[in-house]
Formats: C-alpha cells, sequence, structure tokens
C-alpha cells in the first residue's frame, strides 16, 4: 500500500490532481527560411507591370517586399498606419509582442498602438518606442516622414468660394 502512495504522488502530485509537465520550448523557424517561403508567394503581394513589387502586409513600414522590411518574416516588426473608425482618424504603430507566450500565436504576435496627432507629442512619442526601445533603432527617419504624410493625409482640402 506505500508503493501505490508513493506512485499516486509521483503522477497525481501531492494535491491529488494530475500533474502538468512542462511545456516543451518551441524552436522558431529561422527568419531568412521564413522569408524564402513568402516573398513570392503571400496574399499581402502586389505586382504590376513596370513597377516595384509591393506589399500590404501588417508590420510594414514602407510597403516595399523586401526582408529589411517585412512584418511576416522579420523578428523585430515596424509598421504606421492610419486607421480610421467612422470620422475618427488615428495613427496606429504596429510591433512585435515582445512577450514568448505571444510569438507561437500568428493572432496575438502582433501589436498595434495608438500615437498622438499633436504637432510634439507625436514624434515625441514615435523617438521614444522606436528608438529607446529594441524596435528597429535605424528606421525611425522612415517612420517620422510617414507619420508627417499620414498626419497631411487627414488634412482636409479647403475649397474656395468664388464672389459672384
Amino acid at each position: 500500500s506505500s508503493s501505490l502512495a508513493v506512485w499516486r504522488r509521483s503522477h497525481f502530485g501531492s494535491s491529488g490532481c494530475i500533474a502538468q509537465s512542462p511545456r516543451p520550448a518551441i524552436k522558431m523557424v529561422a527568419p531568412d527560411l521564413i522569408w524564402e517561403c513568402v516573398k513570392n508567394q503571400s496574399c499581402f503581394i502586389k505586382k504590376r507591370k513596370n513597377f516595384p513589387v509591393m506589399t500590404s502586409e501588417p508590420g510594414n513600414l514602407c510597403g516595399v517586399n523586401k526582408f529589411q522590411f517585412s512584418g511576416l518574416a522579420s523578428k523585430n516588426v515596424l509598421g504606421l498606419d492610419a486607421k480610421k473608425a467612422g470620422k475618427k482618424e488615428s495613427i496606429v504603430l504596429t510591433t512585435r509582442s515582445k512577450k514568448e507566450s505571444r510569438q507561437y500565436r500568428p493572432g496575438a504576435m502582433l501589436v498595434t498602438t495608438g500615437i498622438k496627432k499633436g504637432k510634439k507629442q507625436g514624434p515625441e512619442q514615435l523617438k521614444k518606442i522606436i528608438g529607446a526601445s529594441w524596435n528597429r533603432p535605424e528606421l525611425l527617419d522612415m517612420a517620422l516622414k510617414k507619420y508627417k504624410k499620414i498626419k497631411q493625409s487627414f488634412k482636409k482640402r479647403k475649397v474656395a468660394k468664388k464672389a459672384a
């Protein structure tokens, strides 16, 4: 009966529940291999005659189909997009989550952060997130340029009325 008690404790733990074995570490596929699979065959690719190959994948800052900017293959993702909900327009920064548990779930892998639209607050927030963090400091200038272009696109054109 003592051997039965030892067997129970080893299989069910001291609480009487089935003991959970630790989850084995899952190795991620190398980014270069993912890029080789995705570079010519992706649902996000936009090909046109006499035009560079573009992509609409989330997390791609420039929209160019290159490994450097890829949101699918790269470990460090950076994207800046305009988002419109009804009449409200906002600017959204897309990065890859730092949590390891999210890396294996495609739906939760990317994190979006709202960026302020103020003249000083927006660029300052971008510098803080991109420059100080692990996220692609070499793309900071491109992100600031795109931020200015997105803000410019939000401005409505005034129609001049002619005096009759």
